[in-house]
This record gives C-alpha cells, sequence and structure tokens, in this order.
C-alpha cells in the first residue's frame, strides 16, 4: 500500500479518535434532563468516555488496521518504529496526518458543540493538562508520570497483541480495551492522553476560537511523556519476547 493511502488512512482513523472519544467527553458525559422538576444527569460519565475512547481504536483497528496499521497515535509510531515494526522513513507523514486529523476532528466537533445556548470553551473541550487543567488538580509531575507509565504499558499491549505469536483476530479488542483501562485510570489526572495528536488538537481549537492560550502552553508535556513512555516500550519489549 503507498504511503498516500495509508496516511490518508491514518487521518481518518485519528479524526475518529478525537471526534469519537472527545465528542464523548464534551457532548455526552453531563446531560441535564428534567423529570419534574428534578434535574437529572444522564450523561455517560467518566466510564462511558473510557469506554468510547476504547471504541475508537477497536473499531478503526477493524477498518484500517490492513491498510496503515491503524497507529493514530505519534507516540504508537514512534513505540512501533523502535521496535523495529515500522519503518523509520515513514514517521513524519503518519506523525503529519495524525495531527491534521486529530485538529479536523476537534474542529468538527467544536462546530457541533457551539451549536448549542452557553456552550463555552472555557468549559474544557477535553483539554488535556495539569494543576488549572487537571480534572483532580494534580501537579505537573504527577501529569508526567501517569502519561509516561500509561502509554508505556499501552504500547507493551499493542506489542504483544500484535506479535505474530499472539492469537490472530484478537489484537483490536485488547488495544481497545488496553485504551479503556488506561482511560478509567488517567482520566482524573490529565484527562487522559497517552497521544499527542489527540492532545494538540483541542488545544489549537481552545486557542484560536477560545483565545485560551495557557492550554496550547501544556501540550508539550503530552508530546513529551508519551513519546518517551512509547519509546521506552519499543525497547523492553523486544528484549522481553525474545525467545532466543
Amino acid at each position: 500500500m503507498n504511503i498516500g493511502k495509508r496516511c490518508a488512512a491514518e487521518l481518518l482513523g485519528t479524526f475518529w479518535l478525537v471526534f469519537g472519544g472527545c465528542g464523548s467527553a464534551v457532548l455526552a458525559a453531563k446531560v441535564i434532563a428534567m423529570e419534574g422538576a428534578t434535574p437529572l444527569n444522564i450523561g455517560i460519565g467518566l466510564v462511558g468516555v473510557s469506554l468510547a475512547f476504547g471504541l475508537t481504536v477497536l473499531t478503526m483497528a477493524y477498518a484500517i488496521g490492513h491498510i496503515s496499521g491503524c497507529h493514530l497515535n505519534p507516540a504508537v509510531s514512534v513505540g512501533l518504529m523502535i521496535a523495529k515494526r515500522f519503518p523509520s522513513s515513514d514517521l513524519i507523514p503518519y506523525v503529519i496526518s495524525q495531527v491534521v486529523g486529530g485538529f479536523l476532528g476537534a474542529a468538527v466537533l467544536y462546530v457541533i458543540a457551539s451549536g448549542t445556548k452557553g456552550f463555552d470553551l472555557a468549559g474544557g473541550f477535553a483539554l488535556n493538562g495539569y494543576d488549572q487543567y487537571s480534572p483532580g488538580g494534580y501537579n505537573l509531575v504527577s501529569a508526567f508520570v501517569a502519561e509516561l507509565v500509561l502509554t508505556f504499558f499501552f504500547l507493551l499491549i499493542i506489542l504483544g497483541a500484535t506479535d505474530k505469536r499472539a492469537p490472530g483476530g484478537f489484537a483490536p479488542i485488547a488495544i481497545g480495551l488496553g485504551l479503556t483501562l488506561i482511560h478509567l485510570i488517567g482520566i482524573p489526572v490529565t484527562n487522559l492522553s497517552v497521544n499527542p495528536a489527540r492532545s494538540t488538537g483541542p488545544a489549537l481549537i481552545t486557542a484560536l476560537f477560545g483565545g485560551n492560550m495557557a492550554a496550547i502552553g501544556q501540550v508539550w508535556l503530552f508530546w513529551l511523556a508519551p513519546i518517551l513512555g512509547a519509546f521506552l516500550a519499543g525497547v523492553v519489549y523486544p528484549q522481553i519476547a525474545d525467545d532466543k
């Protein structure tokens, strides 16, 4: 498959991840309905958002895995490259496609979300962050460690599930459930990224249309920590998986 088609698949897949995962947080996490005079929250909450992110990867893995490998994430591409599962010559085109896809997914989400009264980008827009942008008020160190460790284990899951010795056909399920699990752990800390493209899209939209430059000033962490975690997994997995 030529690089253009693979990059197009990565763009569409990352669009789906950001639109579906962040969309569940922005549009569906908290939904207030009235039962008589009593307001009820019928939103999907943290568990629902975690599952939505996992489902975006699971569905795209079956849809485009055979085209591009379904990375949808610069950190995943780096980890696979370090583990010698992905050619270094394709890294930059993949990363550009993923970032563009993430931005477009966030842009379409903004168009939809801004169509209701009372919408305000200052309310969050599924931003990743630490300190004031952390749902639980976690500091930079907590955020960095969480993103590094969770990305490390996410890449271990990916590398193990896609190993030629692993049971065939089940990798998307393991990877999707793995992403669900790490969101259940990490949402309170950073809103969970483990994906630089996922972090960059909403931050850019918030800066462009909300004038919030502070949020985009934290995006560096969500490039550095996931890529470092993925790099370490790319080094460690071949060492423990080598049966020689």
